[in-house]
């Protein structure tokens, strides 16, 4: 869903921090959602998993709202910052011992797109002062691009630990009549479309102005190989 209950934005963290930046039916009572992230969080909530499902692997396709915060000048225009974008997340419900093992695995799923897109790019560790509310690890995946001369963010994967799951009440048991245990959750993007799309625009353009189309897109292009 692309509109959710507020208690879902609390659940997964984005409540209070980011009240200002979320688009809000007030008549309705409902919020816009900011990623993909939001529901997925949501979907074991109150819920007791039993052992032999974890991890449990989800990824969902989704338009993401956002109040961004944007003034004058070149770097807010077009596609680079946007009030509504598309985006795949990628998200797991994991075991405390696992979850680490898991980010790591998340961070080459999204770095892999990179590399098969041919595109340069970058997997950075973040200091725990750019770590979000919710992180306690997280990287991000950021693509060259040659145009504006910058790295651009186009995934950040996180591992929250057992915050989410506190906050939800999603718990697994080991095995029957053990304690419940909160399980970890972990989200990522893979990859946020506009900021993708530029990488490719600017890596991809030829001295003739026309943008080749990398090889591993031309299938999905109906075998052509350069826009004019």
């Amino acid at each position: 869903p692309y509109m959710v209950r507020e208690q879902c934005l609390w659940v997964d963290g984005k409540l209070p921090k980011f009240r200002e930046n979320i688009y809000h039916d007030a008549e309705e009572d409902l919020w816009w959602i900011g990623t993909a992230e939001t529901p997925l969080t949501n979907l074991h909530r109150d819920e007791i998993l039993p052992m032999d499902v974890l991890p449990l692997n989800y990824v969902a396709y989704s338009a993401c709202f956002r109040r961004e915060k944007m003034s004058a000048g070149r770097d807010v225009r077009g596609l680079k910052r946007g009030h509504q974008f598309d985006k795949v997340e990628m998200f797991k419900f994991t075991t405390p011992e696992s979850s680490y093992d898991e980010l790591e695995k998340m961070v080459e799923h999204a770095a892999d797109m990179a590399r098969l897109l041919g595109i340069p790019h970058r997997v950075v560790m973040m200091c725990t002062g750019d770590l979000g509310f919710v992180a306690a690890k997280k990287y991000d995946v950021e693509m060259w691009a040659p145009g504006c001369q910058e790295w651009l963010e186009v995934s950040s994967i996180s591992n929250v630990e057992a915050f989410q799951a506190r906050r939800g009440n999603i718990r697994f048991r080991r095995e029957h009549g053990a304690s419940p245990e909160y399980v970890h959750t972990l989200n990522g993007s893979g990859l946020a479309l506009p900021r993708t799309l530029i990488a490719v625009m600017e890596n991809y353009q030829q001295a003739d102005g026309s943008i080749a189309i990398p090889e591993v897109l031309r299938s999905y292009m109906g075998g052509v190989e350069v826009i004019r």
